[in-house]
């Protein structure tokens, strides 16, 4: 028995995946969009499954709040002031060296995703915002590769499996991003990290089947698990893109990707924080950025982020070298695009 067969060996038993099954995984490509607490637990069922190519793009970095639900980070990660990506990249690679794990540190959005899509079987969803998710259901329905959906809050997590021009697609169920306001949020009923695992696990699952070929055995339904009730209900959505008139998959369509939807700054589900993006992607050199904010308070910087707390504020500033900045002590758009000018400047 070679050494990757005896890696596999159980999963390779297993009569649905087998010795063939098991060299499809090792052929396949994945992009995972986000790295935390959906994204890592992914991340780390496909590196042990032995998918065979990971790329990975999360815009953030690993902080305290995140080890509660955050499967493959840890304290020294923080301590490092590690982006998630690279923190993934490292562990993924300790648990499985025969597969590549390819990171970015990149905020996806319409400019970079099909670059980041290119060459992929699948995209998994691990983000925790519906802007990004209408742009990866606009680039499924684009490129016909498939996506799954993921959500979690509280203690209850959804599924569905999107794949283009055959089942419903995200905008089949939901024709655009919910108001302010309209749906429960991290910062409004938390999270517990038993939902994110079961619904991570449940989505790893439904990914394993496509790579593997058996596509037939995903039956087109929006599954609902709730944790703390010990429930699940599926809704078969089988009727769906027929009866949706859908502007996406009906109609072509493609509103996030083009851009004409979509935001440049974000508020960051229970941090307190708000994400501002220049309107063009630039590469900064950090060490230079260092020097000149050194009069504006406390500032150091790594390869891959600058951390900058001004002198005489409650705010912190992250920012990273294609000058996207994290400002963490707000939840206001506004404030944060001032900060950010304030300090930044670009």
């Amino acid at each position: 028995m070679s050494q990757n067969d005896e890696r596999y060996s159980k999963q390779i038993l297993f009569h649905e995946i087998g010795k063939e099954g098991q060299e499809k995984l090792a052929n396949s490509r994945v992009l995972l969009c986000g790295c935390g607490a959906l994204g890592s637990v992914l991340a780390e069922t496909l590196t042990r499954a032995g998918v065979g190519f990971i790329r990975i793009v999360d815009r953030d970095f690993v902080e305290i709040s995140n080890l509660q639900r955050q499967v493959l980070y840890d304290e020294k990660d923080i301590e490092d002031e590690l982006p998630k990506a690279i923190a993934a990249a490292n562990k993924l690679r300790l648990i499985n060296s025969s597969i590549t794990i390819e990171p970015h540190i990149a905020d996806i959005d319409h400019t970079n995703i099909l670059k980041f899509a290119e060459d992929v079987d699948l995209i998994l969803d691990g983000t925790d915002n519906f802007e990004i998710r209408f742009l990866i259901n606009d680039v499924s329905l684009e490129t016909g590769i498939p996506w799954i959906y993921t959500g979690v809050i509280a203690s209850q997590g959804q599924l569905m499996t999107i794949i283009p021009h055959k089942t419903a697609c995200l905008r089949c169920l939901i024709e655009s991003v919910p108001p302010p306001g309209t749906t429960e949020t991290c910062d409004t009923a938390g999270v517990l990290g038993p939902a994110v695992n079961v619904i991570a696990s449940l989505e790893s699952i439904q990914a394993i089947k496509l790579l593997t070929g058996k596509q037939d055995m995903i039956s087109p339904d929006l599954t609902i698990v709730d944790v703390w009730d010990f429930s699940l209900r599926k809704m078969n959505l089988g009727q769906l893109k027929e009866s949706s008139n859908c502007p996406a998959c009906q109609k072509g369509e493609r509103l996030w990707l083009t851009g004409e939807q979509g935001s440049q700054s974000v508020i960051l589900c229970g941090r307190n924080a708000v994400q501002i993006s220049p309107p063009e992607k630039m590469q900064l050199d950090l060490k230079e950025m260092e020097s000149k904010l050194q009069s504006t308070g406390k500032v150091h910087s790594n390869r891959f982020l600058l951390k900058l707390i001004p002198y005489e504020t409650d705010y912190e500033i992250t920012l990273f070298k294609d000058g996207r900045a994290i400002i963490k002590g707000t939840d206001e758009i506004s404030v944060a695009r001032t900060i950010y000018s304030r300090y930044i400047g670009l």
